[in-house]
């Protein structure tokens, strides 16, 4: 593995001190709607969530295809029963099935689906204890074929939720035993990321302004819930999406701030990448401390790369070029890091 985990008696970390200039950035990718989350293949390809209901495919030459979902195949002549699944569709999270299709967090429909690389797209889960799942953010797969599922709230309208005052997501784990909650009462549960041990699970909660991690037991139950790093991150701006370097160094992003960070394995926090607008991101941290957020508050906030950093993906065949998905951008930006990225389960398969 490339670079070093804390504790292996390597070289000094190689992050400290690296940043990266907005004006040195390059691009990938054209006229994505939505390019929230980005998984890579160790062959150089990229598949991006779209807004369209899909995935964006993205060969190392930049040529791309939309792959959209189809449901009919699925569920017969229950057409429907299929509409259900696709009025207001909004793929956010993806993750690669042990078999190469896609699990789609979709956080429209409020379901978690797997699609095949031609689109054709079944339900996963959209109930957990009989009852509506919720908001579907982000789905993780671990070494074990488990797969991790975030929920960041319960309520309908979201946009509600945007509040220091609310914390009711909660992480699931889909298992041989079937869909269970195994930890509850998070700030906006967003991005997870286990460790290269599997150790620990960390956990974006977006609206806590927080990466928290608990304790992963052999048989997925979670504990010992404790922050990792600053109990606060940054001046101003959401956490969103993570993931890890092979030295141990937790990267990722700062909604509406657009900001690339990382987290040090002793927990030290720095920016990486800034292109943030100080005067509208101060008013919404105002806005967000007060409990009035507004919709024009977001808005108004982020920078001109690609607005809305949502998520970090380390990729090409030697992990070190790092993606950066967005929520308003459409194309995708990516630059080199100094240290490669942890390899994924899939890249390992």
């Amino acid at each position: 593995m490339a670079g070093r985990w804390k504790g292996d008696g390597m070289a000094e970390n190689p992050i400290i001190g690296f940043q990266v200039n907005p004006e040195d950035i390059k691009y990938i990718g054209k006229d994505l709607q939505r390019p929230e989350c980005i998984l890579a293949e160790p062959d150089g390809t990229l598949w991006s969530a779209d807004a369209r209901g899909g995935v964006v495919r993205i060969s190392p030459n930049g040529e791309q295809e939309i792959i959209t979902q189809s449901f009919i195949s699925t569920f017969g002549d229950a057409i429907d029963e299929a509409s259900r699944f696709t009025e207001g569709t909004l793929p956010n999270g993806l993750a690669f099935a042990e078999n190469g299709d896609i699990l789609i967090s979709n956080f429209g429909t409020d379901v978690l689906e797997v699609m095949t690389r031609d689109g054709t797209t079944s339900l996963l889960y959209d109930t957990i204890d009989g009852m509506p799942i919720g908001k579907v953010n982000f789905v993780l797969r671990d070494s074990k074929n488990r797969i991790w599922l975030t929920i960041s709230t319960r309520t309908k309208n979201w946009m509600k939720t945007i509040s220091p005052n609310i914390s009711d997501g909660y992480i699931a784990l889909a298992d041989e035993t079937g869909l269970r909650i195994v930890t509850d009462g998070l700030s906006f549960t967003n991005e997870i990321r286990l460790d290269a041990e599997e150790k620990f699970l960390y956990i974006v909660e977006t609206t806590g302004r927080r990466i928290s991690r608990m304790e992963v037991k052999p048989d997925g139950s979670l504990s010992n819930r404790e922050i990792f790093g600053p109990t606060k991150l940054g001046e101003f701006g959401f956490p969103d999406g993570i993931a890890f370097d092979s030295y141990g160094n937790l990267w990722g992003t700062l909604v509406m701030a657009d900001q690339v960070f990382a987290i040090t394995p002793e927990g030290n926090f720095q920016v990486i990448l800034d292109d943030s607008s100080k005067a509208p991101g101060l008013s919404l941290e105002q806005a967000f401390i007060e409990d009035h957020v507004t919709p024009d508050d977001m808005l108004a906030a982020g920078g001109t790369v690609a607005p809305w950093f949502s998520s970090v993906t380390f990729g090409s065949a030697d992990l070190k070029t790092v993606y950066i998905g967005s929520l308003r951008g459409t194309r995708i930006p990516y630059f080199r890091s100094p240290v490669a990225g942890l390899p994924m389960v899939h890249w390992k398969s």
